[in-house]
């Protein structure tokens, strides 16, 4: 006969000791699936919170230090202004009584031009572009001037396309081009109490169509702040008119005015108008534009009439 192996005895059926058995292979059981339970409900739950934070994140467009949107795209503003304490930028240039700035601030509209004319006012800035544009992010056009940027230059359009010109542009193009330059200089002036007389046009006032393209030289580094009163010693009030809706045609792109731990934006809509006085009061950037085109016009005008020029023609 075979040895038998002698196991430990067996307890009497109903016994204490048998009752602890089962309730130790019990929980040797249970142990492992209440761990997996535990760091399936950790994984759920961290999945949700990070979807959170990226949606949350998404709507805010990703951009830190944005305390405040002065303008959503979604709202339709007949005239919003906040005045600032103005900078001494004003008090190192020739000052012109009941123009130079004494009153500063940032206003936005969206009843100065329709949504119509913003539609027929971009599609001037398509078709002068379309004879060039910039290899980098941010491409140029200055129908005053006639700059255009064509790969890591600028030409004259001009001089270089000549009697081309009259064949992509109409003098309907550019009437309307001096009727919303009208419009946005007496919003201005309305908004500042001043007279739009005293407003004179100024340089550069260009188009800009802006993707995510890599920047390819200085002038596609669009995003830096900076303050206009400085690059530009002309400017007193400076306006930008938007040409297309953010979320909608672009991402990114907002317009940031630049305050110690309280920045503030503005959300292009096409037809909104933001205008602000130049000076260091009004410190600002624009967000990189993530997908998507963005267009607008900067519209820039000065208080001397040394620094004027004149609005556009085809002839």
């Amino acid at each position: 006969m075979a040895p038998q192996r002698r196991g430990a005895p067996k307890a009497p059926e109903g016994s204490g000791a048998a009752e602890r058995r089962r309730q130790s292979s019990t929980k040797s059981v249970r142990a492992p699936r209440d761990v997996r339970k535990r760091w399936l409900r950790v994984v759920v739950l961290g999945s949700c919170t990070a979807l959170a934070a990226c949606l949350f994140w998404g709507s805010l467009g990703g951009d830190d230090g944005i305390t405040e949107v002065l303008a959503h795209r979604s709202e339709i503003l007949p005239g919003r202004f906040i005045e600032v304490p103005c900078s001494e930028d004003y008090d190192s240039h020739r000052r012109f009584e009941g123009c130079s700035p004494r009153k500063c601030g940032r206003g936005i509209s969206d009843a100065v031009i329709t949504r119509d004319e913003a539609r027929r006012i971009r599609s001037i800035a398509e078709k002068g572009l379309s004879l060039g544009g910039s290899d980098g992010g941010a491409s140029i056009l200055d129908l005053h001037s006639g700059a255009l940027s064509v790969g890591k230059h600028f030409v004259n359009l001009y001089r270089y396309f000549g009697d081309k010109i009259q064949t992509i542009f109409s003098e309907e193009d550019f009437q309307l081009y001096r009727d919303v330059r009208q419009k946005v200089q007496l919003a201005i002036a309305q908004a500042f109490g001043i007279s739009a007389s005293s407003l004179h046009l100024t340089k550069p006032t260009f188009f800009s169509r802006i993707n995510s393209t890599e920047a390819r030289t200085a002038h596609d580094e669009y995003w830096h702040a900076h303050v206009d009163k400085v690059t530009y010693g002309s400017f007193d009030y400076t306006s930008l008119l938007y040409l297309s809706d953010y979320l909608d045609d672009f991402g990114g792109g907002r317009f940031v005015f630049m305050e110690e731990g309280a920045n503030k934006t503005v959300e292009p809509r096409a037809g909104r108008v933001s205008f602000f006085t130049s000076g260091s009061e009004n410190l600002h950037r624009v967000e990189k534009v993530h997908w998507g085109t963005r267009y607008a016009i900067t519209i820039a005008f000065s208080c001397n009439p040394d620094h004027g020029i004149s609005d556009p023609t085809l002839t």
